[in-house]
């Protein structure tokens, strides 16, 4: 072999142990600065080494020039970390230098028409960034005709429009599972300034301006719960659902790394039927038009003062999950969690109770409609207990500046709003966890049915 062919083969490893520094087979790094051709680098002579940036280009020119790629295999296998099932360099892990020099960035996903009530739609989310939230917005049209029958709005809308949403990433299909109005229910819980103070909207037969999870700037076309009296013809239907992917937009505990080729990322929202929506007598009729549109929330990967890219620490998944019980008795019910076992943190855990013949309404959270409220675990260990429901809404309020108990029938097992370090539950250690939901013998029940949703953190290898 000649001087200059040796010269080139040093210069060839040199080049691909700096670039398995900043990046593991079929991922290329980003730089600020043009990539040349491997080919035109070698026609000149030489290899512009702070520039190249592709491992399969260097083992591909490796294996032409020389019929071999061993040693370029070797320098590639740099140290990594496996962030939610993604290798990724473990010097590029660096929380505190990525949250100095990341930026926020919010992008359309998509928009598009929506499938139509008891229908289907699909966003594949791009494949950048660090995705850390969602946003879907319906917006749309409603007409409702009662002719010489009648029409209501059941209390499943407007949010519950949305009957599920659900997110996928990385194989990993347990990490949101939820309707639109847990969702939306949700936003409060984890933002400490969201406020749904003195936002008026009919609910029921009254108007309701605390708690009703409205922003000003929503148009529901017509109330929850309400009689449609007169005709509407086309009247605006506008709301949005925030998906939080990450527990929080600080320290993007669950945020997904999204720049990477391998990075699978599903939403999927599935539409409630009109049954379910809407209750229709005689000749009355009804029909919703619109769009669904999802705006992400990422934040960039940025290059740290070395010239490496810089990624926070992705260990974990964050996952809400919504789960149905059914058979409630006016008795202390015990409903028992799903999805428990080691490597899971539960950050919160809320629930409603649905009562009543068909369409069901949501049970007020007071002292009237719910006994003792309280968690378990193992035995009988009782970590937490509520006198009535009435008590869990005042604390409730309290922590989230929103009734989510009294129009909505919300109740809170929140172990993450004041210190989580401390009060978060160590799934792996507390066996058998369960609500207990007491409901009073006052009360009528009619097929009721629990609703609970799970929030929790859990690593890679935890599942969902």
């Amino acid at each position: 072999m000649t001087t200059s062919l040796w010269l080139l083969f040093v210069l060839v490893v040199i080049a691909a142990a700096m670039v398995a520094l900043d990046t593991v087979r079929g991922r290329r790094a980003v730089r600020p600065s043009a990539r040349p051709s491997i080919a035109a680098a070698v026609d000149r002579g030489r290899i512009a080494v702070a520039q190249v940036l592709d491992v399969d280009e260097l083992l591909a020119f490796h294996r032409r020039t020389f019929g071999a790629a061993t040693m370029l295999e070797v320098a590639e296998r740099a140290p990594v970390r496996y962030m939610q099932g993604i290798a990724v360099p473990a010097e590029s892990v660096r929380p505190a230098e990525f949250f100095h020099r990341t930026r926020r960035q919010i992008q359309p996903e998509g928009s598009k028409a929506y499938a139509g009530l008891g229908g289907s739609d699909t966003f594949e989310i791009k494949k950048a960034g660090i995705l850390a939230g969602m946003l879907v917005k319906f917006s749309g049209a409603l007409t409702v005709t009662p002719g010489t029958g009648t029409a209501a709005m059941t209390r499943r809308w407007p949010y519950d429009l949305m009957k599920r949403i659900t997110f996928t990433a990385n194989g990993q299909a347990n990490i949101i599972n939820a309707s639109g109005l847990k969702l939306k229910a949700r936003e409060y819980m984890g933002r400490d300034l969201s406020s749904d103070r003195g936002v008026s909207q009919s609910i029921g037969a009254a108007t309701k301006t605390q708690g009703t999870l409205a922003q000003a700037s929503e148009s529901w076309g017509a109330g929850s719960g309400s009689t449609v009296a007169a005709p509407l013809a086309a009247v605006p239907v506008e709301f949005s659902i925030f998906i939080p992917v990450a527990e929080d937009q600080i320290e993007l505990a669950g945020a997904i790394f999204a720049a990477t080729s391998t990075t699978d990322l599903t939403l999927t929202i599935d539409w409630e039927t009109l049954a379910n929506l809407i209750t229709l007598t005689g000749n009355a009729t009804a029909a919703l038009t619109g769009t669904v549109s999802v705006v992400s929330v990422k934040y960039s990967i940025p290059l740290g003062g070395d010239g490496e890219i810089v990624v926070p620490d992705l260990s974990v998944f964050h996952s809400l999950i919504q789960s149905r019980h059914t058979g409630l008795a006016l008795a202390a019910n015990e409903l028992r969690i799903v999805g428990q076992g080691a490597g899971k943190t539960l950050l919160r855990a809320y629930h409603q109770v649905w009562n009543g013949a068909a369409p069901q309404v949501p049970l007020a959270l007071d002292a009237t409609n719910f006994g003792e409220l309280a968690w378990r675990y193992a035995g009988n260990e009782t970590p937490d207990q509520y006198p009535t429901g009435q008590h869990l809404r005042e604390l409730n309020e309290r922590m989230y500046d929103t009734d989510v108990g009294g129009v909505w029938g919300f109740g809170v097992h929140e172990f993450a709003s004041e210190n989580a370090f401390r009060d978060s539950v160590d799934m792996g250690t507390t066996s058998e966890f369960r609500l207990l939901v007491t409901i009073p013998s006052g009360v009528a029940l009619n097929n009721a049915a629990a609703e609970i949703v799970t929030e929790t953190i859990f690593s890679a290898g935890a599942g969902g």
